[in-house]
């Protein structure tokens, strides 16, 4: 038996991320192979978990962007060590961790699966907004003449349209998330003003779009469509925050089967983000 009083929270390092990543795959969440990469050159200070014998058995993140918002994910505890109360103390102590690393006040993001939901509001958090996962075939589609691939030149204008709709500056994140292996990015591009882009990725089975911005439903579209066009006869997942009902209309519209649902929850104020521009979010373990 384990004593909890014993178990002390302990810093992770790359090695012991891209362990965590390798059971959020085991779980069914369909990480990509090299997400931990970008994960751990966001924030390297910002992943924990208990060890047992210099055996990792639990963890999760704790990411600061900028000590102005903070996310918690990848909250994982090993299946052999399940229904110890090791989670529940993890998760607290992970909460607090993370209070202490931003600015006083600042709000704490999550998405809760189901299941868990009800334990997270007692820890704090409420309910803003369900998210739902669809997947839909890859598929030779027609590509906007508007749209191109996302080139180092954009990368500051970028920067400002993703911070309107995440509602936080991410620049370290984007960084290396535009440039992930295995990946496409695309812009639509107007009178060199963007008005929308997304980024698809190759992950543990099929490909997965995130994230998915746009000014309105028919730029969201047209983003959609080449992303289903570079990912031909491969399942492509998509995020949505149903509140957006463009986003609904959307994975209605190209017959997407729903897979699960989470919801995004926060921990303080809710962040002002331009929803309307929000079809698909960027990760589950990271915002």
């Amino acid at each position: 038996m384990i004593n909890l009083e014993n178990l002390a929270l302990q810093k992770l390092n790359k090695g012991d991320l891209k362990t965590l990543v390798g059971w959020a795959k085991n779980e069914g969440w369909n990480p990509g192979k090299n997400d931990f990469d970008v994960f751990w050159k966001t924030d390297p200070d910002g992943y924990y978990g208990y060890f047992l014998e210099n055996k990792l058995i639990a963890g999760g993140a704790v990411v600061s962007y900028n000590r102005e918002f903070g996310f918690m994910g990848l909250f994982i505890v090993h299946p052999k060590f399940r229904g110890l109360g090791i989670g529940r103390k993890l998760w607290y102590l992970r909460r607090d961790l993370l209070k202490g690393r931003l600015k006083n006040g600042a709000t704490i993001g999550m998405d809760g699966v189901v299941e868990m939901q009800s334990f997270y509001e007692k820890g704090g958090f409420n309910i803003a907004f369900r998210d739902e996962r669809y997947e839909c075939m890859g598929q030779k589609m027609a590509v906007d003449s508007a749209i191109s691939p996302i080139e180092t030149k954009d990368f500051e204008k970028l920067v400002d349209y993703d911070t309107e709709c995440f509602g936080y500056g991410r620049r370290e994140f984007l960084k290396n998330w535009l440039v992930i292996p295995d990946s496409k990015s695309f812009k639509f591009s107007r009178t060199n003003e963007i008005k929308g882009y997304a980024v698809i990725r190759e992950v543990n089975s099929g490909c997965k779009i995130g994230p998915l911005f746009a000014d309105n439903d028919s730029i969201a579209e047209e983003l959609y469509k080449a992303c289903l066009n570079s990912a031909r006869g491969k399942p492509v997942y998509l995020d949505i925050p149903v509140p957006n009902g463009g986003a609904v209309g959307l994975v209605n519209k190209y017959k997407a089967n729903y897979v699960f649902e989470c919801a995004r929850m926060y921990y303080g104020e809710f962040p002002e983000i331009r929803m309307d521009k929000v079809y698909g979010i960027t990760t589950f373990e990271l915002g």
